[in-house]
């Protein structure tokens, strides 16, 4: 129940997913919202990259509740970084409100993109502990970052990498389907080393999921879990444009499991390693991480998040 989460702050990204002054006023309605459920909620809007980060860091320092995210994956990932960074044994939980190009966590959790209606479903939420992903770049370990959804090393990462930032300000999630175009062709695909429990693979894609979900209409890891204290990892090892295309039929149709050179298995902590001199780029959550060498490992119950009682995650013991 959210009848102990008074204080809250509601963090908002208004350059996220082209909100402009309509999602304004969807959030007015939804402060209304949250009044009348009890939940004083207080609207700080970002002004730039890291800022959310910085902001959740201060709430936790501030003794809020509860806060709230408003904005795309991007935006969720700076504020889960600052909520989960903090050691001071003060965990806010945390709420989503769908805002950006691809809302991965809300798909999860089945929340409504109307923002009133996402509010109604918070209010009658509960909270849960659940694990996060924490990447770790080996040579430049004061990069690593806490991911909720879904990690990747490979040509996603290089399409994260690469994306423009103007088109997708314009276009959205079509700017990825763009650059995934131009990369499919003109990407190298060179082989990394993905060690787990004692295996290795050669992959040219890992893509590390704590959802279901991984962008647009796609879903890869369908096996992952936000309760378990694992990640699904799935790895492709072709070297072959034209092979990754094969592909895109049976992901569509969510028939990639069991197909040739695709590889699923579960672990709770990956390492990635480069094997020639070609650069591998990672990404975190749709967000640029760093080159490879990376480590992925699961952080357990390193997050208190606020779910609706009708989401699509199953239940678990609510958090006291």
């Amino acid at each position: 129940m959210t009848s102990d989460l008074q204080n809250a702050l509601l963090i908002h990204n208004p350059n996220a997913g082209n909100g402009g002054s309509s999602r304004r006023k969807q959030l007015d309605d939804a402060r209304r919202v949250l009044a009348a459920g009890g939940i004083d909620a207080e609207l700080a809007e970002t002004r730039g990259p890291g800022e959310a980060t910085e902001i959740a860091s201060r709430a936790t320092a501030e003794g809020r509740q509860l806060v709230i995210a408003c904005g795309g994956d991007g935006t969720l990932n700076e504020v889960v970084n600052g909520l989960a960074g903090q050691q001071n044994g003060h965990r806010v939980p945390l709420g989503l409100l769908p805002g950006g190009t691809a809302n991965i966590l809300a798909k999860e959790l089945g929340i409504p993109w109307d923002i009133p209606r996402a509010t109604q479903k918070l209010l009658h939420g509960d909270v849960r502990e659940i694990a996060l992903g924490l990447a770790t770049p080996l040579e430049q370990p004061e990069r690593k970052k806490y991911f909720l959804s879904v990690a990747g090393a490979g040509p996603d990462g290089m399409i994260v990498y690469s994306v423009d930032l103007d088109l997708k300000a314009k276009v959205g999630i079509l700017a990825y389907w763009w650059q995934g175009a131009v990369e499919v062709m003109r990407y190298k695909y060179p082989h990394f080393r993905v060690i787990a429990d004692g295996r290795t693979i050669e992959a040219t894609l890992v893509v590390v999921g704590r959802t279901k979900n991984y962008g647009g209409p796609f879903k890869i890891t369908t096996e992952a879990d936000l309760y378990e204290d694992q990640f699904e990892v799935m790895a492709l090892t072709t070297q072959s444009g034209f092979k990754y295309l094969s592909y895109m039929p049976a992901l569509w149709m969510g028939k990639l499991r069991g197909t040739d050179g695709v590889h699923f298995y579960k672990s709770d902590s990956i390492v990635c390693e480069p094997m020639g001199d070609k650069p591998v780029y990672a990404q975190v959550d749709g967000e640029p991480l760093a080159r490879l060498p990376i480590e992925f490992k699961i952080v357990p119950r390193a997050l208190k998040l606020l779910v609706p009682r009708n989401g699509a995650a199953r239940p678990v013991e609510k958090v006291a």
